[in-house]
């Protein structure tokens, strides 16, 4: 008996000395695997085939044993299995459109987990015939469209997007999975956006679609034209993009409130990112504003259909998605995605030590790194007639008390974001120092900081949190946090809210001197000595000017004023006197540039990082396809008609 006997399709032992009885569908699958064509001495051989139970894990099996000479030998019968499983999607009978699907995943696994060395043409010329497989691709991309935007049962449409999944997933990176060029041209973007449209089904299938379309986005979308990146950057039907905006929000409230260990959901990440980095109308409603609710971790209504993710992806309540309208109670604090997601990168970013989460942090700040280059949404961001409550998470520490959720004052959304990010600062000077993400936070500080400056907008923050942070030394860091303090010293009088502000801002300079003047040193030694980072410690010391000339210009007056007084220890009002009295006869340069940023580019600083991003998501979607295919007796108690 051969091993694959021995794992799967065996009902039982009548006696010892009789071999097992295999199942009917085991028997057919075994004509297939032999050389004759299994219809030749049966007409009705694919008719009985698709009416049996798949044995997935058999047919898995089975394909994956055989070796190099009978993949030749039994070619042209794989061949015309792939062919019958397109036929039967059309078959009105839905015990047959079901197999046909299961039988598909089979195929697509089965075919390449034995061929992963192989080309994708190979494995194309093993599934379908190299000749015919655009023809067989484009018939069962139309038979899939039909099954997602027609009146399929919900449990076939979730069927067809586990197939299309298992699909894009079957190699670690999609971008070398042939077979897609085939998805791309049969593009089924319009099927996936009718998913989402739709109240209904954006609640049963919402986060399979959202999954997939991220993930199809991906393909090979440096190398060649994508469609999917194409349609997705021209959608402006507002009705649909505010569904995708809430239905994306939602998975985000799961996780939030699931627990504050909550674990990281890298797919609706990457799409979230997708739609804000390539279409400038999604940033439209992000604005949009709901009232915010508790959204139940687990469906209360739980179908075949919903799929069993991994903690922190869980898809949100179906009786949350079926409502179309939310109630309007002016009692009820309200929300937007922006705060939603606020929300769930302050509890990500809380804990890097994780690669998923590191990642995940990674991509929350190249999300708000997006969002603050984006006019529109900068201009929501500090609209003072637009102001919220934002219960951000904050890593516990011992100088500081708990925040009470009531005391959080509604502030423009800008106020949040600036939170976010000065929290990151103040908590992450670790031994293991997240060098990438704390420059991410400077640069989204500093974007926010030009516009301030551009539209004169005097927000009113505590930015003294800021400026007591703390820094790395390294040198490609100090020169962007040196410049946000030239940005205050230089434009403050433009946007900072009052004069306190700007005395502030000299009684921090002047209080932090030793670390300014460690720094100066430091740069000085590294500037007057070969080595990469001369040219950068060479402009963190130009850079330095202003602060050392503060530093330099109220020090002395400090002083003269503590001996003249006998006063030991000035407090900080008399140094702010001190401060004060002293600004005129103060000499600073002025410095170019400090209100211009590098925008944000994908290609080519970011593209490695999303293409091991999207390695992983892949890999995870394939474990969790292969491990939750629709339970089969439930499936077949659904559809069977046959007595």
């Amino acid at each position: 008996m051969s091993q694959v006997e021995k794992k799967a399709g065996l009902l039982r032992r009548t006696s010892s000395s009789k071999k097992p009885l295999k199942e009917k569908v085991v028997l057919m699958y075994d004509e297939i695997f032999a050389k004759e064509d299994p219809a030749k001495n049966n007409p009705r051989f694919w008719d009985e085939l698709f009416l049996m139970k798949v044995n997935l894990e058999y047919l898995e099996s089975k394909l994956e044993s055989v070796d190099g000479e009978e993949v030749q030998r039994i070619q042209d019968n794989i061949n015309s299995l792939f062919h019958h499983c397109v036929q039967a999607l059309g078959e009105e009978h839905q015990i047959k459109v079901v197999n046909a699907l299961q039988t598909l995943c089979a195929l697509f696994r089965g075919v390449h987990q034995k061929n992963k060395s192989a080309s994708g043409f190979d494995i194309i010329n093993m599934l379908m015939g190299f000749d015919k497989a655009e023809q067989r691709m484009k018939d069962l991309m139309e038979r899939l469209d039909g099954l997602l935007c027609g009146d399929s049962s919900e449990s076939l449409k979730s069927l067809c997007l586990k197939l299309l999944l298992c699909l894009v997933t079957v190699t670690d990176n999609i971008s070398q999975n042939t077979i897609l060029e085939y998805v791309m041209i049969n593009s089924i973007f319009e099927a996936i956006l009718q998913i989402l449209s739709d109240v209904s089904s954006r609640g049963q299938h919402g986060y399979d679609a959202v999954v997939l379309l991220a993930l199809l986005v991906n393909y090979r979308k440096y190398e060649s034209v994508n469609p999917y990146i194409v349609k997705l950057s021209i959608v402006d039907d507002e009705p649909t993009l505010d569904n995708n905006e809430y239905m994306v929000g939602s998975m985000f409230i799961a996780d939030v409130d699931e627990k504050l260990s909550v674990q990281t959901n890298e797919a609706i990440l990457l799409a979230l990112y997708e739609a804000v980095h390539l279409n400038r109308n999604f940033i439209t409603v992000l604005a949009q504003s709901h009232p915010e609710i508790d959204i139940p971790v687990t469906p209360t209504t739980p179908t075949p259909t919903t799929p069993t993710t991994p903690l922190g992806t869980t898809p949100p309540s179906l009786d949350m998605m079926n409502n179309p309208e939310l109630p309007l109670d002016p009692n009820l604090q309200t929300s937007n995605l922006l705060i939603t997601f606020l929300k769930y990168a302050s509890i990500v970013m809380q804990d890097t030590k994780d690669e998923h989460r590191l990642n995940s942090a990674r991509l929350c700040l190249i999300i708000l790194t997006c969002i603050a280059e984006d006019q529109y949404a900068d201009a929501f961001l500090h609209d003072d007639n637009m102001n919220f409550r934002v219960n951000l998470h904050r890593m516990p520490m011992r100088h500081r008390k708990k925040a009470v959720d009531k005391n959080i004052p509604s502030r423009p959304l800008v106020c949040a974001v600036l939170d976010l990010m000065v929290e990151f600062i103040v908590t992450h000077m670790m031994k293991d120092f997240p060098m990438d993400l704390y420059l991410r936070c400077v640069q989204i500080i500093h974007k926010l900081l030009c516009y301030q400056k551009k539209c004169r907008i005097r927000l009113h923050y505590t930015w003294r949190e800021l400026w007591s942070g703390k820094v790395h030394p390294n040198v490609c860091l100090l020169l962007q946090v040196v410049n946000l303090f030239n940005m205050f010293i230089t434009y403050g009088d433009t946007f900072l809210p009052t004069s306190n502000s700007y005395d502030e801002l000299y009684y921090e300079i002047v209080r932090m001197h030793q670390v300014f003047d460690n720094l100066y040193c430091m740069v000085l030694r590294v500037s007057t000595n070969t080595g990469q980072w001369k040219e950068a410690a060479s402009k963190v010391t130009h850079a330095l000017v202003n602060v050392r000339a503060i530093i330099n210009h109220f020090n002395p007056k400090i002083e003269s004023y503590a001996a003249v007084n006998h006063i030991s220890q000035l407090s900080e009002e008399q140094v702010l006197e001190v401060v004060r009295s002293n600004y005129d006869t103060l000499t600073l340069k002025l410095q170019d540039g400090l209100d211009q940023f590098e925008r944000y580019s994908e290609q080519p600083k970011e593209a490695a990082f999303f293409k091991e991003l999207v390695r992983s998501i892949s890999l995870n979607v394939r474990k969790n396809v292969s491990l939750n295919t629709l339970s089969q007796d439930v499936l077949l108690k659904e559809f069977s008609t046959i007595s």
